[in-house]
This record gives structure tokens, C-alpha cells and sequence, in this order.
């Protein structure tokens, strides 16, 4: 199997410097002491390079890893704390169901009269409520319990 075409990784010396000290000391996450490593092993400033295979199978990583690392590092521009550090995700893997709105008008519900042989609203009621309401989504009654305890509301 050929080895893959790796992408050139230069350190400067502050920067090799800053990555020993990352692997050596202090307590890191493994994933950020990992990438540093493989870093330093596909850094061209110090000479030649091993092959993929063999800097792999020394670090004991997949030689996908090796390259997305190199590849994160040239994104960056060759910053090595945005390379070996968690990428920040811009906003959560699914939008909340409960906007201002909904928020308001769960308020709302909650704050009105319970129905009729009721003495006061449960969370297990407003979250029947709220499925026969049509433009608030369907809420469990979890959420609903968490959106009335953000706003300090008590159902009393």
C-alpha cells in the first residue's frame, strides 16, 4: 500500500517548544496530547519525515488522523493551539423548540385559570394543553418543567 501524500508541517521553535511542553507536562486532555504528538512527529523542520505508516503505528494512531491533524494545521494558518485544541461548535446540533414565543406563551398557559375540576396546573396538564394548541410545538413535560423553573415560575 503506498504511503498517503502528507502535508507539510513546519514548526518554528517557540512552537516545537510549546508542544513538548504540552506532552510533558501539566494535565491535558489525551485527544489535545495526542495531536500535539503527531505534530511533532510530521514537523519538517527538524529534517526528513518517517512515512505515514510508520509515525502511525509509533503513536499508535490511524493515518487518517495523522493527516486531518496536518490538515487542521493549515487551516489555522499554523496556529498550534487552534490545531490541537476542541473545535467550537457555532451553535447546537438542533435548534431549541422554544423560542421567546413559545416561552411567553407557555407562561401565559400557565399563568391562566386550570380547567374546569382542577386546582391548579400540573406539568403533566400544560404539556397535554400545549399539544391541543397549534402554533406552540409539542413540548414534553420536562422541558415545560425547565423553561417555568428558568423563569423562577412555580405552578402553585
Amino acid at each position: 500500500m503506498p504511503s498517503q501524500k502528507k502535508r507539510p508541517v513546519t514548526l518554528t521553535a517557540a512552537d516545537r517548544e510549546e508542544l513538548v511542553r504540552v506532552t510533558t507536562t501539566g494535565v491535558r486532555p489525551a485527544s489535545m496530547i495526542r495531536r500535539a504528538r503527531v505534530l511533532l512527529a510530521l514537523d519538517t523542520s527538524q529534517g526528513e519525515v518517517d512515512v505515514t505508516e510508520v509515525i502511525a503505528a509509533r503513536l499508535g494512531v490511524s493515518g487518517e488522523t495523522l493527516r486531518l491533524v496536518a490538515k487542521r494545521f493549515a487551516e489555522t494558518g499554523g496556529d498550534i493551539w487552534a490545531t490541537i485544541g476542541r473545535k467550537q461548535r457555532a451553535e447546537p446540533p438542533v435548534p431549541s423548540p422554544v423560542t421567546g414565543e413559545v416561552e411567553a406563551r407557555l407562561i401565559a398557559l400557565a399563568c391562566s385559570t386550570p380547567p374546569e375540576g382542577r386546582a391548579r396546573w400540573s406539568l403533566r396538564l400544560l404539556e397535554k394543553h400545549v399539544a391541543l394548541v397549534e402554533d406552540i410545538p409539542d413540548l414534553d413535560h420536562s422541558t415545560i418543567g425547565r423553561v417555568l423553573k428558568k423563569r423562577n415560575f412555580a405552578l402553585i
